[in-house]
Formats: C-alpha cells, structure tokens, sequence
C-alpha cells in the first residue's frame, strides 16, 4: 500500500522538532538569555567599566553567572521534552493514520466488489430503466422474463435453491459466467407488490459488504421477480438444521457468522438515514457465500425504526419475534437485537428457534435461558458438532451475551455496536475479527 499519504500528517511536529533543533545548534557557547547585570553594564560609563577590569586579578577566571546556566538547564529540559512530546505524536499520528487507510481500503475494495457484480450482470439482464416504486423513480435493472424462464429451465423444480411464505428462489444460469438466484413472489396481488416494491426501495438504496447485492427485477402477470448475487453455501437455517447438522461450520466460523450478522444490522440501524428495522431477522435470511461470509437478506418486511405497527401488517417469524412487538406492535432497532440473540442462541445450541416437544412446542429462549446462566451446564447444551473446538471463557462470553439480547424488556438489551463490539475479540483475524490465535485457521474452507 502507498504510504505516501502518511507524511501529509507528518510536517507540522517534524518541522517543528527540526527547527528547534537548529535553534540550538546555531546559538553561541554563551547563556541562551542576557543576565540583568549584562544589561546594566552596557549602560555604565567606560571609566568605570575600565576601573573594574583593571581590579580583576591578571589570570583569575571570571565566574559565570549561575541564574544564567540555570536558565541554560531549563532550556535545555523543555526543548528535549518538545522534542519528545513531538515525536509520540506523529507516532500516534502516524498509526491512526495507517489504520484509518487501511480501513477505508478495505471498504473500498468491497464497494467496488459489489459494483463490479452488479456491472456483470447488466450487459445479462437487460438494460437499466426507471421504474416507479413507492410513488418515486428508481434506477434499477429490469430483466426480461423470458430470460429469467430460460436461465432457470422454465423454473424446474431442481432449480429450486428455497422456498419462503411467498414463493421460491430459483437458480438461474443466464451464461457459462453468471449465475444468480430468482426469488419469484405470488399470491395476492396487492401484498405480493407492496413486498416486491418495499424490497426493491430498500436495496436500491443500501449497499453494504454484509447485505445482499440486488442484480434485478421483474414483472410478469401476477407474479414479480427478483435476481439477486448467488450465495453458494445457502442460508444458515440450511447449514444448521439440514442434511449436514452444522458439521460444516466450525466454532470460529460461527462467530465470524455472527460478526457479518451484526455489521450488516449496525449498518442499517447507526448508518442509514432514517434508522431501518430489518423485522424479519432469522437464520433462512441469513445468506453463506463461497467463504462462509454472511449476508442479510429479505427487506419485504423492513420498515424505518420506531414505526407502530398498528399501521402495518403484524408479521414475523415465531420464535423471533420481540415481545413489545407481538404485544403493542411497537418496532425499534432493539426488535433486531432481539432475533439476533436467538440467531445466537441458534449457532451456540444447533436448534431450531421453535422445538417440537409433546405437548406442544418449547421455545428456544425459554428453553436455553436457565442454562445460560450456569456455567456447569451450559457446555451441555452447546451444539456437539462444535463442542470440542472452543474455549470456555469464549463461550462464556457469547452466552452472556445471548442473554442480553433476549431480555423481555426493551430497554435492557443492548445496542447492535455494543454487540458488535463484544464479539470481534472472539473471532480471528483471518476472520476479520481481532483474535490472535496460536494454531493456524485454515484459510481454505469446505465446498458443497
């Protein structure tokens, strides 16, 4: 990386400690100030100046003035202390500085990763046209459907990727480069448009490296369509409770998960202007690209944070819903923080968010939060796939955690950066968190 931008901070204490020293250097052997008595002699008549020289005796050296080397020593002191005090600082500077460029490389080179997606597949979707959405004009691409009909072999059902409260996602070949998945909506008209044109307001608008990358649209009869980046390991409700048990997500790869999970919510609820509640966060929505990186999906349902839901359809999942919400339908950004604690509680226990049990079924916040608290029996109820591969004071703190999101009031949960903050010590580097670990974390994962 080009440090040549550093040294812009640079000038201010450099040239300053520089002149300083040049200050010392080039001053004579004599005292840095003019004693009083120096002054007054320059004032005395030359007879008397004269008679005083003559009464010193040949040979004898004449004694400095001591209020003058004591000045000299201070001098001295303080220009060292500048000097050094200088010097922490542009270190500091220099560090801040560093970090800061890193850290806008970094989210650069992922802005241009998703732009570079969506640039790919324009010349494949078709041309990009205004489309009206919610009363306003918004640039978007608009596909042509019978290139979604001939990319997903007429929506065969072995393109089938998942399947929502709506429709599927299929996946879509549209060349030997490009593949994406098609989520296609239908049901009832009026619904099925205000959550196609709710989604398509939202990430036409958003544009985060933990958020998914919207490619396309489209609209055809009574049904809607929409072409989004391909996640190539699925949702995390696919990893956790299908075929493989989890065995392929390993404990750091869980709080990596769980790190992408609440960037991408502290992006929507510190950084998006007004604040937007997500209100449908669960593991089906959280979507694994080729390297395990997370990614929110499913914004049909997102609403600006502090709406009463008296003016909206209550909805949601069972399991993740907040309290406050299933009781006076009020929304805010602790409603996420809520189904984040059970996304947690997912990847901490291998369940599911809702249990069956006889009779009935047992929720997974009322089942885990006695054992959250119990540090004996809490490695129990740990997931067996991970139950080896991890350290307990780590999963003491995610526990703790857990528990706080999931609190029935409101306004003991804690914020999604307060959040965020706690769990990056316990993800490594090679992660994108800031844990230092000893072994190795194998750079490569499994494919499906």
């Amino acid at each position: 990386m080009n440090l040549s931008g550093l040294f812009m901070f640079m000038p201010m204490w450099a040239y300053s400690s520089a002149s300083l020293s040049f200050l010392v250097d080039a001053r004579p052997d004599s005292t840095l100030f003019i004693s009083g008595s120096a002054l007054l002699a320059q004032k005395e008549p030359v007879s008397l100046l004269t008679t005083k020289m003559e009464a010193q005796a040949p040979g004898t050296e004449t004694v400095p003035d001591v209020k003058s080397v004591e000045n000299h020593a201070l001098n001295k002191r303080i220009l060292i202390a500048l000097i050094v005090a200088s010097s922490i600082l542009g270190c500091i500077l220099i560090f801040f500085s560093y970090f800061w460029i890193c850290r806008l490389y970094r989210s650069k080179n992922c802005s241009t990763e998703n732009k570079q997606n969506r640039d790919a597949a324009k010349g494949h979707l078709g041309g990009r046209s205004s489309l009206k959405i919610a009363g306003k004009r918004a640039a978007v691409t608009v596909m042509d459907y019978q290139l979604l009909e001939a990319a997903t072999n007429n929506f065969r059902e072995d393109n089938i990727l998942g399947q929502g409260g709506h429709g599927c996602v299929y996946k879509a070949q549209l060349n030997e480069k490009l593949l994406v998945a098609v989520k296609r909506l239908e049901g009832g008209e009026q619904y099925v448009q205000r959550v196609y044109e709710n989604e398509l307001n939202w990430l036409t608008k958003i544009h985060h490296q933990n958020i998914i990358c919207l490619l396309g649209c489209c609209s055809h009869g009574e049904s809607r369509f929409l072409a989004y980046e391909m996640m190539q390991h699925g949702s995390l409700e696919s990893q956790l409770h299908g075929s493989t048990k989890g065995s392929m997500l390993s404990w750091q790869l869980r709080m990596k998960i769980a790190v992408d999970v609440a960037r991408g919510l502290e992006y929507l609820h510190e950084h998006c202007h007004p604040p937007i509640v997500l209100r449908d966060l669960k593991s089906s929505n959280i979507l694994l690209d080729s390297n395990f990186n997370a990614k929110l999906s499913d914004f049909g349902l997102a609403v600006p944070s502090g709406i009463h839901s008296n003016n909206i359809k209550l909805s949601g999942t069972s399991g993740y819903v907040a309290p406050e919400y299933l009781l006076d339908g009020t929304l805010t950004d602790k409603s996420d923080v809520y189904a984040f604690g059970v996304v947690l509680l997912e990847l901490l226990t291998g369940k599911k968010p809702v249990e069956k049990a006889s009779p009935g079924s047992v929720s997974l916040v009322t089942w885990a939060m006695p054992l959250l608290t119990n540090r004996s029996k809490l490695p129990t109820i740990v997931d067996p796939a991970i139950r080896e591969t991890m350290e307990l004071k780590h999963l003491y703190q995610v526990a703790a955690v857990a528990v706080l999101c999931v609190q029935q009031e409101p306004s003991y949960r804690p914020l999604i950066t307060d959040v965020l903050h706690s769990l990056i010590p316990l993800v490594p580097l090679e992660l994108g968190g800031s844990l230092r670990v000893t072994e190795s974390v194998p750079s490569a994962v499994p494919s499906i």
